[in-house]
């Protein structure tokens, strides 16, 4: 008479079977489920799913998005290495925003085994849902109110002492040489780039906290307007540079670019901000730009850039980035960057790339965010402060990987004879 099979299907196992048929790729993380049973390669980092709900929100987003609402819901946690966990998962986290759905009937049987089966969660409180036309006026407000007005002590926590939140340039690999060190060195770049002089009008769009513009103005003696949209930005740039005894050379505002009307400036910093802007719109902005500056002006604009068609935020469905982060951000390949600005009136003279240098500045953000966790929880939220750990981790290895970039563009406005007053050579800049 035959024995009946008696071999016990672990919790771990089951999840395990599910989350391959979701998801349409195998498991290359160990799985801990919520009782404590264990499946996958021993050797590989342990992902701890602590809650049924996790697997719902899979059912309903078997995607990164899915996959990113239970991580900031707390719902599955990370054991061991979070940059090799999201390494191992980087074909599913990098890839479209959307994966071919899978039929509820390939894992209604396990899912009903798993008591996951049920309505569609609710997203934890950390989404932001956008109103409006896609960047009017009043929709841009709010999507930087949402990643800028997180909270200053924030901030400063996770981009330390010289708060400045773009890609820092690392000039070196000595010990005692560090985050501040490099942020001050990219400051320093993009003066020099500029070729700022004592009594010049410097432009810087999308000031952030005002440490570019208290540079360029102690450093390089020019008088600097910067603007904003983020209220908390403005209120610490303003006491910055009233701290710095600046006062009588450094405007912030809070300001949209379109109502700009305070040129000609000699020169134009624009940092982070595009991002911002959209591609869409992007035209526009390089118009505003070049009708700002004096002949021979110069523009600075740093940028992250798109190296794959999937990471440029053109999908129907939301990724994480854009439900998380940056709402409505965009992200262009820096040839359609370069023409857009050559399209305005531009001459572009230089194109830096950076990539390997916002690897290291993430993980700097990283290190300063996780050795001050408690602070963070408590300053923001939980949810908040796991939507910071998991985007900038995810970051520095998209810019590892050559999956994003980031290039500072020179371009200038050149005067009608053609004369553009730049320097034969960059000897002036890079070093």
């Amino acid at each position: 008479m035959p024995t009946k099979n008696t071999t016990h299907v672990t919790t771990a196992a089951k999840l395990k079977n599910l989350l391959e048929t979701m998801l349409q790729t195998p498991m290359p993380v160990r799985l801990r489920a919520w009782d404590g049973s264990e499946a996958g390669p021993a050797d590989a980092p342990t992902v701890i799913v602590r809650h049924r709900r996790a697997l719902r929100r899979l059912v309903w987003e078997p995607n990164q998005l899915g996959l990113a609402r239970a991580y900031v819901a707390g719902e599955i946690d990370v054991e061991g290495d979070l940059y090799d966990v999201l390494a191992r998962l980087a074909g599913l986290l990098w890839r479209a925003p959307g994966v071919k759905d899978v039929p509820l009937r390939a894992v209604a049987g396990d899912a009903l085994r798993l008591g996951i089966i049920g309505s569609r969660p609710k997203p934890p409180p950390e989404e932001m849902v956008v109103a409006g036309s896609r960047h009017s006026k009043s929709r841009d407000r709010q999507a930087i109110s949402h990643h800028y007005d997180v909270g200053n002590d924030f901030y400063r926590l996770v981009l330390g002492e010289s708060m400045v939140y773009s890609c820092a340039y690392w000039t070196s690999d000595d010990p005692g040489y560090g985050l501040a060190d490099a942020q001050r060195d990219k400051l320093d770049l993009i003066c020099r780039k500029l070729e700022l002089r004592p009594g010049m009008r410097l432009l810087d769009v999308g000031c952030g906290w005002g440490s570019l513009a208290i540079h360029a103005a102690r450093e390089y003696g020019v008088q600097v307007l910067g603007i904003t949209l983020s209220t908390e930005q403005a209120e610490f740039a303003r006491k910055q540079v009233a701290a710095a005894g600046l006062g009588h050379q450094v405007e912030i505002r809070i300001q949209d670019y379109r109502d700009l009307d305070d040129g000609p400036f000699d020169a134009i910093s624009s940092v982070g901000m595009a991002e911002h802007v959209g591609t869409g719109p992007y035209r526009e902005y390089a118009g505003i730009l070049h009708r700002q500056l004096k002949p021979g002006g110069r523009l600075l604009n740093h940028q992250i850039s798109a190296l794959h068609p999937s990471t440029s935020g053109t999908s129907e469905q939301r990724s994480f980035i854009d439900a998380y982060v940056f709402p409505d951000g965009e992200l262009a390949p820096i040839g359609t960057t370069v023409t857009l600005l050559e399209d305005a009136g531009f001459e572009v003279r230089d194109v830096h790339a950076l990539r390997e240098h916002y690897g290291r500045t993430l993980r700097a953000w990283v290190s300063n965010l996780e050795s001050e966790w408690a602070a963070a929880v408590e300053l923001t939220s939980p949810g908040r402060a796991r939507v910071w750990r998991l985007y900038m981790a995810a970051s520095a290895l998209g810019f590892e990987q050559a999956r994003i970039g980031v290039n500072q563009v020179l371009a200038v406005k050149t005067h009608r004879d053609g004369a553009s007053d730049m320097p034969p050579t960059r000897a002036n800049f890079l070093s």
